[in-house]
C-alpha cells in the first residue's frame, strides 16, 4: 500500500523513526540496523515501508534498503516470527547474515536475536528453506544442496540466500555465477546484492 516515504527525517527513538513528507510524518518501526544508516534529524531520508494491518492498530515498517525490507516480509511469515520478532533479528543481523544462517542451517547465529530460543531459530531455518525449495521446483529447477564445505557449496548457498531475500533461484544463480565461488556465503551475497542494486539504479 505504501511503498516507501522520502522525506525529511523529523523524530528518532530506538526502534521509531518519523519521516515527514508533505507536512504528514509516517512513523515508521524500524530496526538498528536501519537506525545507524539513517542521517541527523532535519536530513532527508528514504524508507522502504510495509503496512501491517491489525484488528486494533496499523504499524508501518520502515526499512533502509529493498533487501532488509525483503528478509523481514519473509521472517514475519513464518508461523511464530511478528513484526517485534522480525525487528528483533534484523536489529541483530543483517539480511545477509540471516538468509546465511537459513542457507546453511546455521539456526544458532539466529539466537542471537532478543526472543528467539533454539526451537523457533530451527522453525525459521527449515520454513524458509522450505520456501526455497518450492521456489526452485517452481522454475523447474532443483536447488543444490549447501551440505558440504565445498566452493561449489558457497555458491549454492548464496543462491539460496538470494532466494530467501525474495530474488527467483534463476537471478540469483546468475548473478553468484559471476563471482569466485570460493568466497565465503556471506561475501557472495554482499557482492550479489551490490551488483543487484547497481543493475537497478543504472536502468
Amino acid at each position: 500500500m505504501i511503498y516507501s516515504v522520502n522525506g525529511t527525517l523529523t523524530h528518532m527513538e530506538p526502534g521509531v523513526a518519523v519521516v515527514e513528507c508533505g507536512g504528514v510524518g509516517f512513523k515508521c518501526f524500524t530496526s538498528m540496523n536501519t537506525q545507524r544508516t539513517l542521517p541527523q534529524i532535519g536530513a532527508k531520508a528514504k524508507l522502504f515501508t510495509v503496512l501491517n494491518v491489525r484488528e486494533d492498530a496499523m504499524d508501518l515498517f520502515g526499512f533502509a534498503t529493498q533487501s532488509e525490507l525483503s528478509c523481514f516480509k519473509m521472517l514475519t511469515a513464518v508461523s511464530g516470527v511478528g513484526p517485534k520478532v522480525g525487528l528483533a533479528i534484523l536489529s541483530e543481523l543483517t539480511p545477509e547474515q540471516v538468509a546465511a544462517s537459513v542457507a546453511t542451517g546455521d539456526s544458532k547465529t539466529l539466537t542471537r536475536a532478543s526472543g528467539v530460543g533454539p526451537k523457533l531459530a530451527q522453525r525459521i531455518c527449515l520454513e524458509l528453506k522450505d520456501r526455497v525449495r518450492d521456489l526452485g521446483a517452481a522454475a523447474g529447477k532443483a536447488m543444490p544442496s549447501a551440505g558440504t564445505a565445498s566452493a561449489s557449496s558457497h555458491a549454492a548457498a548464496a543462491v539460496d540466500a538470494l532466494s530467501v531475500l525474495g530474488y527467483s533461484p534463476s537471478d540469483a544463480a546468475a548473478v553468484v555465477a559471476r563471482f569466485d565461488s570460493a568466497l565465503p556465503v556471506e561475501e557472495l551475497i554482499r557482492l550479489s546484492l551490490r551488483t543487484i542494486d547497481t543493475g537497478k539504479r543504472g536502468s
